[in-house]
Order: structure tokens, then C-alpha cells, then sequence
């Protein structure tokens, strides 16, 4: 690591500013942007920690969840995963290392910087630093664990948590092991572990019935998904908008779209309002079995809801219009969603322009590449010349 001294470091006057009372904010947007210019190289990442470490007693920095959040996310996809490490073990250490909330915040951090090892080991060493441990630390743990699929390391760490710990498990801990049972492809265990909860004392709430739910729908056992559906309600957990869309994905996939509408308007007469994801599962359906004036008008609808498309529902629109070869249509919406910088697939804007090259609606299609060459990020060379090739071709009538 390089010498940054206040003495001999280039950078010693940045650092007598931080010192000096420097806003944490503003010293954090120097070093951040030293490394976005320099691209997370030894030397400035080095520089981050050396302030990080020389303001280890400025509350401001140390109780700030944006610059330490900041910090690891630059310096994690620098690759300096060792600098994270420096930064995250000197904090434990400090008083505020005592505080379940800040060892909870660094569990987190490891878990941003995909070190998920680390913030088991943080949790695994919490009295070395005089900080109790509850059922929030352990499953701000599992959580990390979980995201890196580190199920039997989950599991070892549950089966530890009363005994070793003192933690008795709540209703996000028992979720937390039914999503991954689940995950895992163990739907049994994972109904299994429902009833476990129970007998613990632990209410199963609606986020457990609908992911083992979600998970029974998607293997083809409706009997087991609509029995869970109803044993949710008779236990007095009204469903959410999330279990109404669980539901919803089931019968698109099972190609029933009108129950799925029909469900839609149980939603409303629940009080719950649809959102994008509902609409553009149901115009989906209606697409998909050949309803294609219905899903027109569901699109129709949406607004009169007060609900605006979003981009996966241009990105549905336009891709079954142009099978429908409804390129007009087509056309209006595509252009209608590029200009809101959402850009339907490479294959569907294909699809597009050899569709209004067939029509002889060569202006639409120069219209379309006009908006395909202002995308930011753009688009590959390969891709625009396969765009630009259509249009040549429709030209010449090739």
C-alpha cells in the first residue's frame, strides 16, 4: 500500500480537510470520483481506505449508511475485495461496534461485495465485540447466505441458531428457509417447514403461503397451489397483490386467460389494485391464445386504471402485434416506447422492419433506426448493420 502520510502523501491536504471537519459527504465525493476516473486502481482505491481509516472517529462518516454503501459497491467492482475487508473490520471495532443495528449494516456491506463468508464470520464473532446477538442479526445473515446460495451454510447456521446462540427463529427466518427449501426444489420440506413454524408458535403470514405458492404453481401442482390459496384465507391472511400475481402467472402458463381477467376483477373488488406486472401477464395471455382484440383492449384499459404501461409491456405489445403482422400498430407503440428510452428486443425491432419494409412504410423504418442510433447505451455495430441491411434491402426490393 502506498505511503499517505500526512507528511509525504500527495494527498495530505484532502486528508487535512477531512480532519479539519471537512464535510463527509464532500471529501466522499472526491475520493469516489477518484476512483471512477482512475478506474479502481491500486492507488486511489488505497486512497479511500486511508480516509476511511483516518476519520474513524468522525461520527458523521461512520453513522453514514450512503458512504459506506458507496464505498463497497466502487470498490467491489474494482475487484478490491482486500480493501473492503480493511474498511469493514476496522469499523467493527469501534464502539459502534456494539450496536446490533451498525454490525447489521456490515453484514449487509459483505453481502453487496459478495463476500458472503465474511458476514457469516461477522455474525459468528458479535460478542467479540460486546454486541448481542437477536433473530435480526441472524437473519440479516441468512439473508446474505441466501443470495449467494449458500444453502448448506444457511442450514448449518439455523440448526446453530438456538443452541449455540440463544436465537429462536421468527416468521422472516422460517420464510427465509421456505424460500430456499423451495429454491432448492424441495417443496415437501419446505410444507414441511410451514407446519414446523406452527407448532413453534410462529404464524405462518401471506408471504409464506405465497411463495410455497409460487413455487407449487410452477411445478405443474395446481391442486397443492389452490389449496394453499384457500388455507390462506380460511386462516384469516388476506392475499396481496404479489399472491394475486402468483396466481395469475399460473393460469397465463396454463393458457387460461380469461380466468386470469376474471381474477382481475376480484383484485379490484378486494381493494387491490393491479399493477404492470398483472396487465402485461394478462395481455400475455390474451396473446397467447389468440384473443389478440382482448389484449388491445386490456393495453386500452390500463390507463382509464391509471395504471401506464411500462417497458416489458411495449416489449409484449409490439412483439406478438408484429407476429399478429399488425405492423401500423406495431410501429406507434415501438416508437412511442423508444422515445422513452425503453427498447424492445433486438429480434422484435427485426421483426419490425422487415415488417414495415413488407408494407412499404420505409419512412417508419427510418424513423425507428433514427431512434435505435440515439440509444444510450447503443446498440452493437453487428446489431445496427443487421438493422440497416433491412432497410437496404427494402429499397431495392430485395
Amino acid at each position: 500500500m502506498p505511503d499517505l502520510s500526512p507528511i509525504t502523501s500527495p494527498w495530505s491536504k484532502t486528508t487535512g480537510w477531512v480532519l479539519a471537519g471537512f464535510s463527509a459527504m464532500n471529501w466522499w465525493a472526491l475520493a469516489s470520483e477518484a476512483i471512477r476516473l482512475h478506474g479502481g486502481s491500486r492507488i486511489h482505491a488505497a486512497i479511500v481506505v486511508e480516509l476511511f481509516k483516518a476519520n474513524a472517529d468522525n461520527r458523521v462518516l461512520v453513522e453514514n449508511r450512503f458512504a459506506f454503501e458507496d464505498a463497497v459497491a466502487r470498490l467491489a467492482g474494482a475487484r478490491r475485495n482486500d480493501l473492503v475487508e480493511e474498511i469493514l473490520e476496522q469499523h467493527k471495532a469501534l464502539p459502534q461496534g456494539r450496536r446490533e443495528g451498525f454490525v447489521i449494516r456490515i453484514i449487509g456491506l459483505y453481502g453487496r461485495a459478495r463476500m458472503p463468508e465474511h458476514a457469516l464470520r461477522t455474525f459468528r464473532e458479535m460478542e467479540m465485540y460486546g454486541c448481542e446477538r437477536t433473530v435480526k442479526s441472524l437473519n440479516a445473515t441468512m439473508k446474505v447466505l441466501m443470495q449467494a446460495r449458500l444453502f448448506d451454510e444457511a442450514l448449518q447456521l439455523l440448526d446453530e441458531a438456538s443452541p449455540t446462540y440463544g436465537v429462536e427463529l421468527d416468521d422472516i427466518s422460517y420464510n427465509t428457509v421456505v424460500k430456499m427449501a423451495c429454491d432448492m426444489g424441495e417443496l415437501h420440506a419446505a410444507y414441511r417447514v410451514m407446519q414446523e413454524m406452527e407448532k413453534e408458535g410462529v404464524r405462518p403470514d401471506v408471504i409464506t403461503y405465497t411463495t410455497l405458492m409460487a413455487a407449487f404453481y410452477k411445478n405443474g401442482h395446481r391442486e397443492v397451489g389452490d389449496g394453499l390459496w384457500n388455507l390462506m384465507r380460511l386462516r384469516g391472511c388476506m392475499p396481496t397483490l404479489t399472491s394475486y400475481n402468483v396466481r395469475i402467472q399460473f393460469l397465463i402458463n396454463r393458457r387460461r386467460g380469461w380466468q386470469a381477467n376474471d381474477l382481475v376483477r376480484k383484485m379490484y373488488a378486494a381493494g387491490i389494485t393491479p399493477d404492470e406486472i398483472t396487465y402485461n401477464l394478462v395481455i400475455k395471455g390474451f396473446f397467447v391464445i389468440g384473443e389478440h382484440e382482448m389484449a388491445k383492449t386490456v393495453f386500452g384499459a390500463m390507463h382509464g386504471r391509471g395504471c401506464k404501461p411500462n417497458e416489458r409491456i411495449y416489449q409484449t405489445m409490439v412483439h406478438y402485434l408484429c407476429k399478429r403482422r399488425e405492423f401500423n400498430l406495431a410501429f406507434r407503440l415501438c416508437k412511442d416506447s423508444m422515445e422513452k428510452n425503453w427498447f424492445p428486443s433486438v429480434d422484435t425491432i427485426h421483426n419490425l422492419l422487415k415488417g414495415l419494409m413488407v408494407i412499404k412504410k420505409d419512412r417508419n423504418g427510418r424513423e425507428i433506426m433514427k431512434l435505435v442510433a440515439e440509444r444510450k447505451p447503443s446498440f452493437s455495430v453487428d446489431d445496427v448493420k443487421a438493422f440497416q441491411d433491412i432497410l437496404s434491402h427494402g429499397k431495392t426490393g430485395r
